[in-house]
């Protein structure tokens, strides 16, 4: 194999030490994140009066209640309790598999991909600081259940300042935002026609976040409103970079039949 040939092909494939040290990157990123919990848990008071503030506004809107589509939810047998666990064992857990099988497999879209999370996680993270939201399963008296209290499935601790998670972090919904971009970039790294169907995870985590009291309706469309022109961004630029002219390895005749 020629020389040029074989060091082109290395560059598409990620090198062990490249691996670990994207895999630091996103532990040091995730604990960054969570340090935000220690601040937003002081500002209970805020995120009450958040609250109230959103489903006064929803109203105003038209939106259905979510503690009506919860009630329904509730009437279907076994609904809830795969709902709970669709929202502790997907949402993380899947999000860092696709990750690393796109390190692996499809380092271009790794890249597109890690950016993309990173700054929505990053956006998400200020408006978590600057408008701590009380999710619905915190406000029993307006018809909201606590589905993993319920069914002795939470995730979270006995109160607002427990565990390792923020729970005033609602507003954008991180678990609706990482769903679509999973969704995405699958999609784009795949050939198969079943790839499509991706489209179900972040369509269900939506529904899950609501109909288990964790998020409100605006809490999942702002995280699309983020998450949408991060993807075209990133595509715009891909886009860009296929239109360069070719350098003369990458147009070499034996690269091009090993790509294929």
């Amino acid at each position: 194999m020629p020389d040029h040939l074989d060091a082109a092909m290395l560059a598409d494939h990620p090198q062990p030490r490249r691996i670990l040290r994207e895999v630091a990157l996103m532990a040091a990123l995730f604990g960054i994140y969570n340090l935000g919990r220690l601040i937003s848990a002081q500002h209970a008071g805020a995120a009450f009066l958040n609250a109230d503030a959103l489903i006064h506004f929803q109203a105003g809107l038209g939106l259905p209640s979510e503690a009506d589509v919860q009630s329904l939810a509730l009437r279907i047998p076994d609904l809830i309790s795969i709902a709970n666990r669709y929202y502790a064992a997907v949402h993380f857990p899947l999000t860092a598999l696709v990750l690393i099988w796109l390190l692996v497999k499809r380092p271009a879209e790794y890249t597109k991909a890690r950016w993309s999370l990173a700054l929505l996680t990053g956006f998400a993270l200020i408006g978590h600081l600057m408008f701590p939201l009380a999710p619905p399963r915190m406000l029993p008296e307006l018809g909201w259940v606590d589905t993993g209290v319920l069914l002795g499935q939470s995730v979270y601790g006995p109160d607002a300042e427990s565990g390792l998670a923020n729970q005033f972090a609602a507003m954008p919904s991180l678990h609706v935002g990482w769903a679509f971009m999973v969704a995405v970039y699958l999609i784009r790294a795949t050939r198969s026609r079943w790839r499509w169907l991706w489209i179900a995870h972040p369509v269900i985590t939506f529904a899950v976040v609501v109909v288990t009291a964790n998020h409100y309706w605006l809490d999942g469309v702002i995280a699309l409103l983020l998450a949408v022109p991060l993807v075209l961004v990133f595509d715009s630029r891909r886009v860009r970079r296929q239109r360069r002219p070719l350098s003369p390895v990458t147009k070499s005749p034996e690269l091009q039949k090993a790509r294929r």
